[in-house]
């Protein structure tokens, strides 16, 4: 629990990274991300922006994301409004907070995570 805060707090010294400082970091890997102590979700980062996300329950969604006002916005398949985040780098990773509200829901790149993103298919049937 103290390393998660330290984390948080040197974060918040740190300055948002641009789109093309995200980009950097992102593009080519799959980064997994925790909630609260938890696993909360995984995003593989693809060329040309593009994304596809997952809450590790094996539904997929795929998107875009684009820098807008110094946050990096993602639009996926099932959601006509975009989610932004404010991203900042740390000595363990990536912290995202939604928004930028310091109130609101901050994720972190967890590490070490001993797991693969699953893609089911498309449900078939009646």
């Amino acid at each position: 629990m103290i390393l998660l805060i330290a984390i948080a707090q040197s974060a918040a010294a740190q300055s948002p990274l641009s789109g093309a400082e995200f980009d950097r970091y992102t593009r080519g890997k799959t980064l997994f991300y925790g909630f609260d102590g938890q696993a909360y979700g995984v995003e593989r980062y693809l060329p040309n922006r593009r994304v596809i996300w997952s809450f590790l329950d094996g539904d997929c969604k795929e998107g875009i994301w684009y820098e807008r006002e110094g946050q990096i916005c993602f639009l996926y398949e099932d959601r006509p409004d975009p989610q932004c985040w404010v991203f900042t780098q740390s000595g363990g990773g990536l912290i995202a907070q939604f928004e930028g509200d310091p109130m609101a829901t901050e994720l972190y790149e967890a590490e070490d995570v001993d797991e693969e993103m699953i893609c089911y298919g498309p449900d078939v049937g009646v």
